[in-house]
C-alpha cells in the first residue's frame, strides 16, 4: 500500500477530509461526516491501492466484539467491516471509522483485525499502538479539529454547549468531551468516575503547564470532599458550580476560582467530571511539567482493563 511510516492517524484522517471537500465539490460537507460516503471513495484513493472495496458494514453479534476488519480471503482486493449490532448509534459510527483507521494504516500488516475486548487493552506494544492509531483516526475523521476549535472559541463552555456539539457530529458525548480537552485553550481537567472511584484523568495543555490536577487521596481515587462528584444527590449539574479551585487541584491558589460540571450516566454508577479552571499563567522558572508523563485515558483503561465509550 502507499501508506509510509510516518502516516499517522490524524494526517490520514486530515486527508481524508481534504478529498471529502472535493468530493462534495461546491456542497458543504455535513458535520456529521457520512462514513458510507468515506467507505465508497477509499478504494478510488491512493490509501485504497490495491483495493476494488470495501463491503457496507455488517452486524457481527458477538458481544465481546465490537468491530472488525477483514479481508476477503478468496478475493484480495476485496474487504468487509463488521461492527456490534448491541451498541449505540454513536459507538458504532465510531466503531466503522476505526475500522476504515485499520484499513488505510495497517491493512498490510495482516489479513484481519478483531477489535474484541482483549485485543483493544493487550498488553502487547504493537496490537495497543495500533488501536491508538485507529482510534486517532476515528476521531480526527469525526470530530474534525479546525470545526471544533471554531465551535468551542469565544463562548462561554459548559455541558450543554458540548452536547450540543457531540449530536452535531453525531459522535457520544463522553468521546467530544474527551476530544475538547485536546483543543481547549482553556485549563480544563475531564475525570471520568466508576462506581466511585477515577478511571481516568484527561488535562489540557493550560491545565499541565501550569501543573494543575486533581487532589489523589488513595490508589485508586475517591472524590474530594464537598464537591458535586462525591454527592450522590446530585446527579446532573450541566450549568456548572463555582468552588475555590483548591477543593480539586491541592496546588491551587486559596483565591483561584473553577467550575465544576457533572454529569451521570444511566446505570448511576459512571460519573464524568469536567473542571474549569481560572487562567493562570505558566511559571516562567518551573519546566518541571515537561518531563511529566501525560495521563492518557488509553493507557489508564488498558492498565485496568478496560475502555472508555468512544
Amino acid at each position: 500500500m502507499s501508506a509510509t511510516q510516518n502516516l499517522t492517524g490524524s494526517i490520514a484522517a486530515n486527508t481524508v477530509q481534504k478529498w471529502l471537500r472535493t468530493w462534495y465539490r461546491d456542497e458543504h460537507v455535513p458535520d456529521a461526516i457520512d462514513l458510507e460516503v468515506v467507505r465508497q471513495m477509499l478504494p478510488g484513493t491512493p490509501y485504497g491501492t490495491g483495493v476494488r472495496e470495501i463491503k457496507a458494514p455488517m452486524v457481527l453479534d458477538v458481544d465481546s466484539c465490537e468491530g472488525m476488519l477483514v479481508r476477503n480471503p478468496e478475493d484480495t482486493a476485496e474487504w468487509g467491516i463488521f461492527y456490534n449490532g448491541s451498541a449505540s448509534p454513536e459507538r458504532r459510527r465510531f466503531t466503522i471509522a476505526h475500522e476504515l483507521g485499520h484499513f488505510i494504516l495497517h491493512r498490510g500488516w495482516q489479513q484481519s483485525f478483531n477489535c474484541d475486548k482483549e485485543s483493544v487493552y493487550s498488553g502487547i506494544d504493537t496490537i495497543r499502538a495500533i488501536e491508538r492509531e485507529a482510534d486517532d483516526f476515528a476521531s480526527n475523521l469525526l470530530m474534525p479539529g479546525d470545526l471544533l476549535r471554531d465551535w468551542i472559541s469565544n463562548q462561554r463552555i459548559d455541558l450543554r454547549v458540548l452536547s450540543g456539539i457531540a449530536k452535531r457530529f453525531q459522535v457520544s458525548f463522553e468521546a467530544l468531551c474527551i476530544r475538547f480537552i485536546k483543543f481547549t485553550t482553556q485549563r480544563a481537567i475531564l475525570v471520568y468516575w466508576d462506581n466511585g472511584y477515577v478511571k481516568y484523568e484527561w488535562r489540557s495543555s493550560s491545565a499541565v503547564k501550569t501543573r494543575a490536577k486533581i487532589r489523589r487521596n488513595g490508589d485508586p481515587a475517591e472524590p474530594p470532599p464537598d464537591t458535586l462528584a462525591v454527592d450522590a444527590s446530585i446527579t446532573q449539574e450541566w450549568d456548572g458550580t463555582e468552588m475555590s479551585a483548591a477543593i480539586w487541584c491541592p496546588e491551587e491558589a486559596q483565591h483561584m476560582k473553577l467550575r465544576e460540571f457533572k454529569h451521570t450516566f444511566g446505570a448511576r454508577d459512571r460519573v464524568l467530571t469536567l473542571l474549569l479552571l481560572e487562567s493562570a499563567e505558566p511559571r516562567s522558572w518551573d519546566r518541571s511539567w515537561q518531563d511529566e508523563e501525560s495521563f492518557d485515558s488509553f493507557d489508564q483503561f488498558a492498565s485496568n482493563g478496560q475502555l472508555p465509550v468512544r
